[in-house]
This record gives structure tokens, C-alpha cells and sequence, in this order.
């Protein structure tokens, strides 16, 4: 079990890589200290662009009560479809303080969530530790969801085991050229993979109690792109391969053209029928039944996410 001291110590570690800041696969290397912001347009304070009870997520991190999900403006890639691009790319949000972050955990936690779920942590993962240096004194004692893009260095990662409970990650691209084209993201693949890899050494396999919730383990989130440009076949191919083919995938099927997808001919429309289909396929190919398909297609993140369970082979 982790303890203040050492949340403390590992927490000063990572607040001190902000004066050059490597805390991401960009290694931008300005002071975010004294405020100098680099990709991701944050300097020390972090942008949240809304906090609440969600329902929108996979049924085991959702429950009954919701999600205690903090969305925080601006991010270390550039998808060119992004969903929540308002905040995500364009900064919509206000700063708030460590003691304004931690009260917002504090809230959600009164308010019944059965976890806190921290969505785009990655650039702000120091200053979210000062908050829960914060929070935990004040008793805050709900489960921590690392709700990211995937795109994270595996020695961040690793300095985060202990504290967080939930890895919610995407695997969005298979191949580094996509993940350039699309999201400017250069070695994506690479980072991703070595990254989910320590999430899985740290947390393992979803557990899920009986009434349906998650406490502890790694989901993996994989959204299908027009043309196979996500990669199914090799992401599906390491996860049963390189981790387990118990882990649990969500298969996402809600891509829609948002903000500048019209310029990018392959991505300009939602996905179809069979594309969606021959990516489950692809699951079943590798043995991953544990997880979530969506039964809807085009949904909007925020309209809340339909989805139901694998199926197993022989069922």
C-alpha cells in the first residue's frame, strides 16, 4: 500500500520534471514551473474544462451512480478528429488550483461516484499528484481511473504504480505513419505499447465485483477508423500476444468526422457497417471475449456509450 511519504517523494519527482518538462513522448523541455507552455499549451496551473457524475463510460467504471470524471482542457496529441476538440485542442476550461482539484475529488466522491476518473491526465499527471496530496488527508478513499490517449512514456508510467488503481487507455494506432497523419503523434505505437504493458504489470486484469464494478486492472479502449487506419489487426494481435487474452477491450465504434476530419478524404465519414464488423472479427480472431462492442453506431461521447458484453465463443 502506498503511503503519504511516499506519495509524497514520488510526487515531488515528478512536479520537479515540470522545470524541463519529459513527462510525455514530446519532451518539450520548457519550465512549466515559471509558466512556459509548450504541444500541449499548459504551463503550471491545469485547465479543467468541466467536472461530474458520468455515465457515458464502460458499464464497470459508469455503475449506478456515475463516474467522478474531471475533463481537462488541452492535450498531448493533435487528433484531427478530435470528439471534444472545444477543450481538448481549443483550451475551453479555466485554470484551477491544486486545492481547487482536490475539492472537486472531494465533491464527486460526496456525490456517490464510485471513482475518480481523470480524463487527458497525461500532461497534467504532476499537478494532479499535488491534488491528491491534497485530497487523501481530507479522505478521499474512491478508486483513481487514468482515463489517456496512450500516448505516455513507460518510465512516467512507472512511477505512477501504487497510486493509480484504473488504467482506462486507448490503443488508437497500429502503425506509427497513421499515428504522424493523423493525430501528430510520432512513435505512437512504440510508447503506447511499452507503456500499456506496465499498466498491465502494475494492475492486471479488470476486477469487477458483483455488482458489476471495476476496483482494479486495465481496460483498453480501441476506436475504429475508416480504412483500417487504427490498426486493429496488430493492436488486437499484441494485446492477446504481449499482455493477456483476458484483459478487456472496449471496441468503440462511435467515430464521427468531427473538427477537421473533412480535410483528411479517408477520415471525412463516419465508419460503416463492415468496417465495424470485421474489426470484431479481428477480436474474436484473437481470443479477446472479455469487453464491450457497441451496439449503436455514431453516438456522441457524451450522449452516453451503448454498449453490452462479448460474447464468448461458445455462447
Amino acid at each position: 500500500m502506498l503511503t503519504n511519504k511516499k506519495l509524497e517523494k514520488i510526487t515531488e519527482q515528478a512536479y520537479q520534471m515540470l522545470e524541463s518538462c519529459e513527462i510525455c513522448p514530446r519532451r518539450c523541455k520548457v519550465n512549466r514551473l515559471k509558466n512556459e507552455t509548450g504541444f500541449c499549451k499548459t504551463g503550471l496551473l491545469p485547465k479543467v474544462c468541466s467536472f461530474m457524475p458520468h455515465q457515458g463510460e464502460e458499464p464497470p467504471i459508469s455503475g449506478s451512480k456515475g463516474s467522478g470524471t474531471i475533463f481537462f482542457s488541452n492535450c498531448n496529441m493533435g487528433c484531427v478528429y478530435c470528439q471534444n476538440y472545444e477543450f481538448s485542442q481549443l483550451g475551453q476550461g479555466r485554470e484551477a488550483s491544486f486545492e481547487e482539484l482536490a475539492q472537486f475529488m472531494l465533491e464527486l466522491q460526496k456525490m456517490g461516484c464510485h471513482n475518480i476518473n481523470l480524463v487527458t491526465p497525461t500532461h497534467i499527471m504532476p499537478q494532479f499528484l499535488k491534488a491528491l496530496e491534497i485530497a487523501i488527508p481530507r479522505g478521499l478513499n474512491l478508486p483513481i481511473v487514468y482515463n489517456t490517449s496512450g500516448y505516455e512514456l513507460p518510465e512516467i508510467i512507472k512511477l505512477l504504480d501504487g497510486i493509480i488503481d484504473i488504467y482506462l487507455t486507448d490503443m488508437r494506432y497500429g502503425e506509427e505513419e497513421m499515428s504522424i497523419k493523423y493525430s501528430c503523434a510520432p512513435g505512437y505505437p512504440k510508447y503506447n505499447q511499452e507503456s500499456v504493458k506496465e499498466m498491465h504489470r502494475q494492475v492486471g486484469i479488470a476486477q469487477i465485483n458483483d455488482d458489476g464494478i471495476i476496483s482494479k486492472g486495465l481496460i483498453i479502449r480501441h476506436l475504429v477508423l475508416p480504412k483500417r487506419i487504427s490498426g486493429t489487426e496488430k493492436i488486437m494481435k499484441f494485446i492477446s500476444e504481449e499482455l493477456s487474452d483476458e484483459t478487456y477491450v472496449s471496441l468503440m465504434s462511435q467515430y464521427l468526422p468531427y473538427y477537421k476530419a473533412s480535410q483528411f478524404p479517408d477520415i471525412s465519414r463516419r465508419l460503416n457497417l463492415d468496417e465495424y464488423e470485421e474489426a470484431k472479427r479481428i477480436m474474436q480472431k484473437y481470443n479477446l471475449t472479455n469487453g464491450w462492442i457497441q451496439e449503436s453506431y455514431g453516438l456522441e461521447r457524451f450522449a452516453g456509450i451503448h454498449i453490452k458484453p462479448m460474447l464468448k465463443n461458445n455462447e
